[in-house]
């Protein structure tokens, strides 16, 4: 009894799989011994001259543009009809009177009808920016990103989180990207404060809640 009123009055709340860490300072790397091949051009120290600024190595920053938009609807019709029929009738039959014989006859029916629908339908729209950090560059170049921001307002804490794969093709100028064209996303909004304990169900009707059979 004491474990099922405890469960009535705690509820923990669902998460979002996050890419952890959310931030990751760049990892110094061995650098090479420069070679001169008598060339004015060296391959090791060419940067293009208009070349714009991209997220390539771990470490570096890619601003995120989320637009998520996910709209389900699903409808069923479904109907089950079955009718039957019975006619028996009796020519003869041993010591029964042949005027009698018609009232042996008879006769049922039985039918069935179901009629069913039902329709579902959900729309969530996500908007937002927020700015990552690529955590791990991945064998074909791929980028896993990982980033969260936090902002207090009055009494209360906004989270949000990010991470996902992204294909450095699809960093736009000024390096950002689309939500839309990052694979294998996880976003976790959450509030912390006085606005999220104001939302939340009280502990003695959570807990009626739980043990309620209907």
């Amino acid at each position: 009894m004491a474990s099922l009123c405890l469960t009535g009055c705690f509820m923990t709340a669902p998460t979002v799989d996050v890419v952890q860490p959310t931030q990751v300072r760049p990892v110094p790397v061995a650098i090479p011994v420069p070679v001169n091949n008598g060339s004015l051009f060296q391959a090791a120290g060419y940067r293009p001259l208009y070349e714009t600024p991209r997220a390539r190595m771990v470490g570096d920053i890619l601003t995120v543009n989320i637009t998520e938009k996910l709209s389900a609807k699903q409808e069923s019709v479904s109907s089950i009809e079955k009718k039957g029929a019975l006619d028996a009738s009796i020519t003869a039959a041993p010591f029964v009177r042949a005027d009698q014989i018609s009232k042996l006859n008879g006769k049922a029916s039985s039918s069935n009808k179901f009629d069913g629908t039902g329709s579902t339908e959900a729309t969530n729209t996500f908007s937002g920016t927020i700015t990552t950090t690529v955590v791990e560059v991945l064998p074909n170049g791929h980028l896993i990103i990982s980033g969260e921001k936090q902002i207090g307002l009055n009494h209360n804490v906004e989270t949000l989180k990010f991470s996902g794969q992204v294909d450095p093709i699809n960093i736009q100028p000024g390096n950002s990207v689309s939500s839309s064209a990052i694979a294998n996303v996880r976003v976790q909004h959450r509030g912390r404060g006085q606005q999220d304990q104001a939302q939340g169900i009280g502990w003695l009707s959570r807990f009626f809640l739980n043990i309620s059979p209907i």
